[in-house]
């Protein structure tokens, strides 16, 4: 009893690590897009810097795991859980990366004034933070009803992706003398798109761990 004790204080740590990862993903996520915006260096490089934590969260997360395979040989539905914790962390590391290639664009571009309207880049945003928020929040509660309607929202950023790039490219092709800034921006778009993809990945890893079989949610 006192092992298994032992073993469910250690599960709810990493559960806990793994709400510091994704709340720290989340948030380098928003600093960047804001930097973004206000063209402002100092906030992009601090993305940078705090990356660093998030890459050890992640370390860590995946060390503790591994101890307690090797330590306590858990049952099948304890190591599923505990595998489902390492996918949806690096799913949350990738976030923070993304937050990071988000910070470089804002340091390539500068101080240049941006000659592209940021409307649909800001909803993207929006609407990517949105879904990880609220699939960090199903994950915890293991809420796959939520875990499916966020993982279809998906489809609003894939179409507003494809839709925002082409604006871009028409943008470059009619003013050639701003194709450096466009090319940083659609950088961005991209970025932003793959964010999203991740909270699609949780709401799927959420469906293993509950139902015990992998669902694609969204093809």
């Amino acid at each position: 009893m006192v092992v298994r004790e032992r073993f469910e204080q250690e599960l709810k740590e990493i559960q806990g690590q793994f709400v510091e990862i994704a709340s720290s993903s989340i948030n380098a996520l928003k600093i960047a897009f804001d930097a973004l915006l206000a063209q402002d260096l100092e906030k992009s490089l601090k993305v940078l810097e705090d990356d660093l934590v998030i890459n050890r969260l992640e370390e860590e997360i995946n060390d503790r795991v591994i101890l307690m395979i090797a330590k306590q040989q858990p049952v099948a539905t304890d190591l599923r859980r505990l595998m489902v914790l390492v996918k949806a962390a690096s799913d949350m590391e990738r976030v923070g990366d993304y937050a990071v290639n988000i910070a470089k664009e804002t340091i390539r571009l500068g101080k240049e004034p941006l000659v592209f309207p940021t409307t649909n880049l800001q909803t993207m945003c929006n609407k990517t933070i949105e879904m990880l928020e609220s699939i960090i929040k199903a994950f915890t509660e293991e809420d796959t009803v939520s875990a499916k309607e966020i993982a279809e929202l998906d489809d609003y950023v894939d179409d507003l992706y494809g839709a925002t790039v082409t604006l871009l490219l028409r943008a470059g092709a009619d003013n050639p003398s701003h194709i450096h800034q466009i090319t940083h921006l659609t950088f961005v778009c991209r970025y932003l798109e793959r964010s999203a993809d991740h909270a699609t990945n949780i709401a799927e890893h959420l469906f293993y761990l509950v139902k015990g079989k992998h669902y694609e949610l969204n093809n």
